[in-house]
């Protein structure tokens, strides 16, 4: 595993596995997992760095234009590590990120749990989060 924020932005593959830090230690069997998906796993801890710094970091690499599909995996309910699906919107925002393809994991009981886009974009928006959850208590 790389350290995002130390890695040479050349040093990208078609595969890139973003992880919060803690992954590895604290579900070991879903880090394992992941590992069989690409060994090209950077770490990051958003409780130490800065999130615009990850993002800059990540535009950087993606610029190269090498990597094709790009997975976020952290462990479920972290305040911090949420922050890193969060990313996808700010790569949106800076470059054309069209071609490539978003995958977002939670680790929960050393199982991966794929997360939708639109749960993601939810969950930054909790007055609407509350109008859905009402209007489906309602039907």
């Amino acid at each position: 595993m790389k350290d995002l924020l130390k890695t040479n932005c050349f040093d990208v593959q078609e595969i890139m596995i973003i992880v919060g830090s803690c992954l590895k230690s604290m579900q070991p069997k879903a880090f394992n997992e992941l590992e069989k998906i690409s060994n090209n796993i950077y770490d990051v801890c958003l409780e130490k760095e800065h999130l615009n710094m990850v993002v800059t970091k990540i535009i950087g690499m993606l610029a190269r234009e090498k990597v094709k599909k790009i997975i976020f995996a952290t462990v479920d309910k972290s305040p911090h590590c949420v922050q890193l699906h969060y990313i996808i919107k700010e790569l949106e925002n800076a470059i054309d990120i069209s071609k490539i393809k978003i995958v977002n994991y939670v680790a929960v009981d050393n199982e991966l749990i794929e997360i939708p886009l639109r749960v993601i974009g939810l969950s930054k928006n909790l007055a609407r989060l509350k109008e859905e959850l009402e209007s489906w208590k309602d039907s």
